[in-house]
């Protein structure tokens, strides 16, 4: 087996990427029950439009999505489009991500399942020390590799 050949001077070594460590995912809790994506997205429309003090009629100009609709989209009545979310999101001043990280933080607080932790819980544009580098972040689905540049 021959001897890797010596690294020249003005050459940066190769570091692989690997994963970071992650902890386990919880199980559910036996007999909770999961809420309904529609009543979850619904919620944070309202409360969102709430916060902003806009009326439901204001929101829906913006969108241009009828007041009725929305109203039955905040209450969980409605399975609301892509299309239409993130219409009503960017009439909140939300971007469509903003609307489902929202979400997903409400269906983990509600359930208490799938606790996320270090580089999970931030978000895609957040970012957590790494020794003296930043490196970006990614929430839940996605994975944030540790980086390590060579000197």
């Amino acid at each position: 087996m021959s001897s890797p050949e010596p690294q020249k001077a003005d050459e940066a070594r190769v570091i692989p990427l690997r994963r970071p460590a992650v902890a386990p995912v919880p199980a559910p809790v036996p007999g909770a029950k999961e809420p309904l994506w529609r009543d979850v997205v619904g919620d944070v429309l309202r409360r969102e439009r709430l916060e902003q003090e806009r009326t439901l009629k204001e929101v829906a100009e913006a969108a241009r999505i009828s007041m009725p609709y929305l109203s039955e989209v905040e209450r969980g009545r409605k399975e609301a489009s892509s299309e239409v979310l993130a219409a009503a999101a960017h009439a909140l001043g939300l971007s469509l991500a903003d609307l489902l990280g929202r979400g997903q933080e409400e269906v983990v607080r509600l359930t208490g399942a799938g606790r996320m932790t270090g580089a999970r819980r931030a978000g895609p544009t957040a970012s957590i020390a790494r020794g003296d580098a930043r490196v970006p972040t990614y929430g839940a689905g996605m994975s944030a590799y540790d980086i390590r540049l060579a000197a």
